[in-house]
């Protein structure tokens, strides 16, 4: 039984949210969670709050469902668009360079052993 959980538009960049995605990936659900408590990360609230809403999800699906026997089968993070968050930094000789303001998009699957 797989579930799936998604958080878009988060103002992280994909870069720094793919480390903390990167290190829970294969894990079960309560290992992470309690990995991501300790990690000093900023990704780390956002994907454990994604983790744990997951971990709802399953038991929505399933009443019957042992959370102890969830691991995290597929984590992605994709980058997400920069329309709203454009800056402009001025530079040398009068021109302007853009500044990148990160937003990212995780998505979250779980499925039982």
């Amino acid at each position: 039984m797989i579930s799936k959980a998604t958080a878009r538009f988060q103002r992280i960049s994909p870069r720094k949210a793919r480390v903390i995605v990167g290190m829970v990936r294969g894990l079960d659900a309560a290992e992470a969670l309690q990995l991501l408590d300790f990690t000093p990360k900023s990704a780390a609230p956002i994907v454990r709050k994604l983790i744990a809403s997951a971990i709802a999800n399953a038991r929505v699906k399933d009443t019957d469902l042992d959370p102890e026997t969830l691991f995290i089968s597929k984590a992605t993070v994709d980058e997400g668009p920069n329309q709203h968050m454009r800056r402009w930094r001025p530079r040398a000789q009068g021109r302007a360079t853009r500044v990148v303001k990160g937003v990212s998009h995780i998505h979250i699957e779980l499925d039982a052993h």
